[in-house]
């Protein structure tokens, strides 16, 4: 099995592990999934099978892109991407989705990572179309991988159940994932006039150091990562820091799936208060159904 494919083979484990022993009153407990749209916090209410539903439908995605079957099937979704996907496959359902659920879902996980080891991992880099965006296959399987523990803690909530957070070296992989589409996050963000203009005196050539944010991770899985912050092209430079922000890594993914506020993050903030803010948003910004 390729390295970046463990903590997808791990997380699906660990929250199948979680769902064996449910009645049907775990089952169709409430939960609430919770995103970041724009600069607020939004949530879809749905029931732990209704959860698993839309892990069905999003690692469909990746299932399609290695021409696997499409767990939609004949369902058509108004757009390719996640949310779109999830309403079509609950919308499709006669009755609001059960236990039964498990077992698809569960083998479609065994799928991919049956299909990308027989590959010998050489398939990293293949497309995954999310509709407004793609990532390479590496990337995607992190995550699919990030969004199966994130549930898996929505489900556990909902049923008062405890739930450990990844091993140390996945979640280390799972916050270098979201520290690296940081830069396209804010500079989308820019261009939606949410974070402050980028400072053009300030602006470099693609590969070139620029203006950087230290961004600290610090427990489990930390590390530190620089941040450009004028253009997604630049390169993180320790020379041009204006800022550095410490965050506990299990409460940078809460905030990476928009399930803490950016305001309240942050245990260490030193430097350009408005690069440091528009960070934690674009962190946010990271998260969707």
């Amino acid at each position: 099995m390729p390295d970046w494919a463990a903590a997808y083979d791990t997380e699906t484990a660990r929250l199948d592990a979680l769902l064996q022993d449910f009645g049907d009153a775990e089952w169709h407990a409430p939960v609430r999934l919770r995103w970041f749209r724009g600069d607020e916090a939004t949530s879809r209410r749905t029931t732990v099978a209704g959860v698993i539903a839309h892990l069905l439908s999003v690692d469909g995605l990746v299932a399609v892109a290695l021409g696997l079957d499409d767990p939609l099937g004949d369902v058509r979704s108004r757009q390719p991407t996640p949310a779109a996907r999830t309403e079509a496959y609950w919308s499709a359902s006669h009755f609001p989705p059960t236990r039964a659920v498990r077992a698809p879902w569960r083998e479609q996980s065994h799928n991919l990572v049956r299909t990308v080891s027989f590959t010998g991992g050489g398939v990293g880099g293949l497309p995954v179309p999310y509709g407004d965006f793609a990532l390479p296959l590496h990337d995607a399987m992190l995550d699919r991988a990030f969004e199966c523990w994130v549930h898996a803690e929505d489900i556990a909530d909902a049923v008062d159940y405890p739930y450990d957070p990844p091993s140390p070296r996945h979640l280390h992989r799972m916050i270098d994932l979201a520290a690296r589409m940081l830069p396209d996050a804010l500079a989308e963000r820019r261009r939606g006039g949410l974070a402050a203009p980028a400072h053009h005196r300030h602006l470099v050539a693609a590969g070139e150091p620029g203006r950087s944010l230290r961004l600290e991770i610090e427990g489990s899985g930390g590390g530190e990562w620089l941040i450009p912050l004028d253009s997604p092209a630049a390169k993180g430079s320790a020379e041009h820091e204006v800022a550095h922000v410490a965050l506990d890594g299990v409460e940078f993914c809460r905030l990476a799936a928009g399930h803490v506020p950016p305001q309240e993050e942050a245990a260490g903030q030193v430097g350009d208060r408005e690069a440091i803010k528009d960070v934690l948003y674009a962190a946010a910004s990271l998260s969707r159904m």
